[in-house]
């Protein structure tokens, strides 16, 4: 069994080589968390580095990003009976009034491939349906998404709200979007701020202290 493969196979986002090497790597015994971890979280990281070197652009990182899903959903079915959990879970949203999703969507493929159970719920996302996903999925982090200068204003709106129905200490926020900088999530009060999807999924780990 060649995890290496696997891993290569990502990083060039090739599907059915993904699904073909997990299965073959099963099929000889392999355990699903080597395969998780060795193959394809080191691949998504190795993405992730190639994206912030200017090697790699949002094309490459999507396509290893499908890639690395194939194979996690072969093996999520084996981590489940294992025992094996991820390393936190994060819900995710664009804010209200703001429909784009694409940076969305791929901060949480990146943080799917490091690891995380991801809660998507989707674009225009209300302050209420945050707070709301925060009492029913008890995650550790909610990301905010807005691409547009109007629609950042919901984001204090959603963190007021989560302190109003006394969760803010129960869950870390963090914020990203193209409008967004470090010094408006200091002003708002969040825990957190990435600027890309590969710094997304590190900035993820930091707050949570697991990197």
């Amino acid at each position: 069994m060649d995890v290496n493969s696997i891993y290569e196979a990502v990083i060039s986002g090739d599907r059915e080589a993904v699904e073909a090497g997990v299965k073959k790597a099963i099929e000889e015994g392999a355990e699903a968390d080597v395969l998780l971890n060795e193959g394809l979280i080191r691949a998504m990281d190795e993405v992730g580095n190639r994206f912030e070197s200017g090697e790699f652009f949002v094309p490459e990182m999507l396509i290893a990003a499908r890639a690395m899903k194939t194979g996690v959903a072969i093996l999520r079915p084996l981590l489940v009976n294992s025992g094996i959990k991820p390393i936190g879970k994060v819900v995710i949203g664009t804010i209200s009034g703001d429909l784009h999703d694409i940076g969305k969507n791929l901060v949480g493929l990146m943080l799917e491939g490091a690891g995380f159970e991801v809660v998507d719920l989707g674009t225009d996302v209300s302050s209420d349906q945050f707070v709301e996903a925060v009492r029913r999925e008890k995650p550790n982090l909610i990301g905010l998404s807005a691409l547009l200068t109007t629609t950042m204003a919901g984001m204090p709106e959603v963190i007021n709200k989560l302190t109003e129905n006394n969760l803010r200490d129960s869950v870390k926020v963090f914020i990203g979007g193209a409008p967004v900088t470090q010094t408006f999530a200091d002003q708002i009060g969040a825990d957190g701020y990435a600027d890309d999807a590969a710094g997304a999924s590190r900035k993820a780990k930091e707050i949570l202290a697991l990197s």
